[in-house]
């Protein structure tokens, strides 16, 4: 870097040339010329060359607003493009200061770049520092909720009655349900209503609601209302979203060990929120596609959190199937906390990882010296299968290894979906 002899001593460095606006060609055309004939000479009537004043930095900062105008007299409009050849800091404002000159023109398209505001909400949302930290483990959450909620500030009236296809796997086949954009917001409503009441909080059902399994409060929800849900519901469905975040990052570190009951089972607060935002990203999604709205995968660490999450329930849900008689038979049992058969479950892309399975036992240990199969998945299909949007058999894997365990593992992932 090369100090510039300038009053405010800013610090320079050579730069490459930045034409400067200049007239149309015809501007400076000889028309006098018959056709055939040479441009004249420039003669004692032409133009002088211009008297370039020696300027300081200071000044000739100073200028490039008008410069960027063409407002500047002609030796200024030399000092200044003399300048920005050597000084960087001034070159790079010059060239912002004639991009937003050129959105002034009229015969230029105004329209923005429709992804625009999702890129400034997804930079605000990773820069912004908030007011009262909120714990990594909830930022998943947080950051999900607050992505659907941008979807639904841009989408019409009409478009909350737009239908929305939901599916899921159940023992195993797909399951199929009807519902509208405002009825998906009213199911996450009522789900996150768990986590409400385990925080003690209101549940949006009302005081008094027996347990209830997630279906069976979604059902509830929809019968309880005199007509169908509307974009009235954005509103309950938000200040729940932030509640809950304001009273966990309130209460310290002890409430991430916290038990959610889901009826059938149970999880930490912790895994429970990670739930709740992997829910809320595959219903946006099921949403961005009913309105054809332009939508994003989670963040590459929100995204391996949650295909954590889904490796850790694994085990247990291949159990549970094994004994309705929905997975083969265990083939060599171990003792709790040793290493037992195991899959490897390879995801790659953003959130990608290694995960061991143990098949035999939930108890057991995953280990890579006691691999017997081996699964390759992208991790957005992966989270796919998981939300039951795919069956095991459409899963483009890539498999080596014991088919029998590959297609009970597979078989268990999208068996982790619901309603």
């Amino acid at each position: 870097m090369t100090r510039a002899n300038g009053d405010d001593g800013d610090d320079v460095a050579r730069a490459p040339w930045i034409p400067g606006p200049r007239r149309a060609a015809d501007d400076h055309a000889d028309l006098t010329a018959g056709p055939g004939e040479a441009p004249q000479e420039e003669g004692p009537g032409a133009e002088p060359e211009p008297d370039v004043p020696v300027l300081t930095h200071g000044v000739l900062k100073s200028l490039l607003g008008a410069w960027a105008l063409s407002a500047c007299s002609p030796g200024e409009t030399q000092a200044v493009e003399d300048h920005l050849t050597a000084c960087a800091p001034c070159a790079d404002e010059a060239l912002r200061l004639r991009d937003a000159v050129a959105l002034l023109h009229e015969d230029r398209d105004l329209d923005l770049d429709p992804l625009l505001r999702s890129r400034v909400l997804e930079n605000c949302l990773g820069r912004r520092p908030a007011r009262i930290p909120v714990p990594e483990w909830v930022t998943p959450y947080d950051a999900e909720t607050a992505r659907l909620d941008a979807l639904l500030r841009d989408i019409g009236e009409s478009e909350w009655h737009a239908p929305v296809r939901l599916k899921w796997y159940e023992e195993n086949r797909i399951v199929r349900r009807k519902a509208t954009v405002a009825g998906v917001m009213g199911h996450l409503l009522a789900v996150d209503g768990l986590v409400s009441a385990a925080l003690g909080l209101e549940d949006p059902l009302g005081a008094g609601t027996p347990e209830l399994s997630p279906s069976e409060r979604t059902d509830a929800f929809w019968s309880g209302l005199d007509r169908p849900p509307n974009r009235s519901i954005r509103g309950p469905w938000r200040d729940q979203s932030h509640t809950l975040i304001r009273t966990v990052s309130f209460a310290g570190r002890g409430v991430a060990d916290l038990t959610v009951t889901y009826k059938d089972f149970a999880l930490p607060l912790r895994d429970s929120l990670l739930e709740r935002a992997f829910e809320c990203w595959v219903h946006a999604d099921d949403i961005a596609n009913a309105v054809a709205y332009p939508y994003a995968a989670p963040s590459g660490a929100h995204l391996h959190s949650m295909i954590d999450l889904a490796a850790r329930l694994l085990p247990g849900t291949l159990a549970n199937r094994r004994r309705t008689g929905l997975a083969s038979p265990a083939r060599h049992l171990v003792a709790a906390g040793t290493p037992g058969r195991s899959l490897h479950l390879e995801v790659e892309g953003a959130g990608g990882g290694h995960w061991y399975i143990a098949l035999d036992s939930p108890a057991a240990l995953g280990s890579p010296e006691r691999v017997v199969a081996q699964v390759a998945m992208d991790g957005v299909e992966f989270c796919q299968l998981v939300a039951g949007h795919i069956s095991p058999e459409e899963a483009a894997a890539g498999q080596d290894g014991d088919r029998e365990a590959i297609r009970d593992v597979l078989s268990a992932a999208a068996s982790l979906s619901r309603l």
